[in-house]
């Protein structure tokens, strides 16, 4: 069955991202917002530069975003707020050429309809799926991964919102369904975060090497 990628979230303090990059996820995600305990405003230690650094917006200006990928070198960008296809398309204009992949996030409740998702296609790179809660993500419950089953789409996603290891197999049984109907590159990586932690922005190491989803 195909490798899934990882990507860890909510990175924050200096020794603990260069713990965590030791570990090699394919991205470390960092969020720019000041209405969490994971907001990041520091100086970024030296990861490797296979480990993709994401930054993480909610409602941002495009202005501040590009601020944000020269100072920290940014290699992926998700945007966590209500960016409408327009602001997408025009940042995507922007990061086409330095290559950084623009992932616009989706929250999803019991009501969810995947027509949202259409005016987005053509514009970013990948989708990624989130549980709707109160807060803009981190909140450490799983939606109904049953309504995934219905994706329509071919752009390929992540899969987040309170994964721990207790989800490993049901991630692996979604896999399976996407490779019977055809479909298997769609469900591209998953991103962990709060099941992870010992506080927000602090992970847990140990934790994540139990984390098996690249073979």
């Amino acid at each position: 069955m195909k490798e899934l990628k990882l990507k860890i979230c909510g990175m924050k303090e200096a020794d603990n991202i260069l713990e965590v990059a030791e570990l090699q996820p394919d991205y470390m995600g960092f969020i720019f917002y000041d209405k969490t305990p994971r907001n990041f405003d520091a100086e970024m230690p030296q990861i490797p530069s296979a480990v993709k650094k994401t930054g993480v917006f909610v409602n941002a200006k495009i202005d501040d975003i590009l601020k944000k990928i020269r100072k920290y070198d940014l290699k992926a960008l998700q945007l966590h707020g209500n960016e409408s296809p327009e602001f997408c398309g025009e940042l995507n204009i922007l990061l086409r050429e330095v290559k950084i992949e623009l992932i616009k996030v989706f929250s999803i409740g019991e009501d969810f309809d995947f027509k949202d998702i259409k005016a987005y296609e053509a514009v970013v790179d990948y989708f990624l799926f989130d549980t709707k809660g109160k807060n803009k993500g981190g909140n450490g419950t799983v939606f109904n991964w049953e309504i995934l089953k219905e994706y329509p789409s071919e752009k390929p996603f992540f899969l987040s919102g309170g994964i721990g290891l207790e989800q490993l197999s049901a991630v692996k049984e979604l896999q399976e369904h996407f490779r019977a109907k055809g479909k298997e590159d769609v469900l591209y990586a998953i991103d962990v975060n709060s099941k992870f932690e010992d506080k927000p922005g602090l992970k847990n190491v140990g934790k994540l090497k139990k984390l098996e989803v690249r073979g």
